[in-house]
């Protein structure tokens, strides 16, 4: 039975990698468009595009909030390591439980804040001045990141074998760097 649960963690976690990592790559080409376009348009007539400025910040956010959840997929997070050898090694289960337990109550606390933003973005009708576009829609990917890490992270408390190989993004950096 308990296999059965982890198969649809394990399915779970790799749908919501995939759907993150789509989502990162097509708001970076669209970051990277429109800068483009503004630069071209800037060259060619003086004046640039009045929309790209907040489609890019728009863009930019969900290549943030996406590599936010891939970053927790991959182990990548920063975190002080120079007290990893402080506590006894038995300890480490029990230390990987709270760790990935606390960050996914931080998750839920930080998304239901942003949520209630959203939410009072959509009540008061708030519009993007430069677009006069509703900016709940884009806002609402925060609370659904946050709430996204918080469930991988509630998953990585209770099945140890989920968890990802921390590699430490600093880590992770050098080794790209060596290739």
């Amino acid at each position: 039975m308990a296999d059965r649960y982890n198969k649809y963690a394990v399915t779970f976690l790799q749908i919501i990698r995939r759907v993150e990592k789509l989502l990162a790559i097509t708001a970076f080409c669209i970051l990277i468009g429109v800068v483009f376009a503004d630069v071209v348009s800037r060259e060619l007539t003086g004046a640039g595009l009045f929309w790209a400025s907040q489609v890019g910040v728009w863009a930019n956010v969900f290549v943030v909030m996406t590599g936010f959840g891939l970053a927790s997929a991959g182990g990548a997070h920063l975190r002080p390591r120079f007290a990893d050898g402080w506590l006894p090694g038995k300890w480490e289960r029990a230390l990987g439980f709270l760790q990935h337990g606390v960050m996914s109550l931080f998750c839920i606390a930080i998304g239901t804040v942003a949520l209630s933003i959203v939410l009072g973005s959509w009540q008061l009708g708030e519009v993007s001045l430069d677009l006069y576009m509703p900016i709940w829609p884009v806002q609402a990917l925060l609370p659904a990141a946050f709430y996204t890490s918080a469930v991988r992270h509630a998953l990585y408390a209770f099945i140890p074998d989920l968890r990802p190989v921390e590699t430490g993004a600093m880590q992770a950096l050098g080794e790209a760097g060596r290739t």
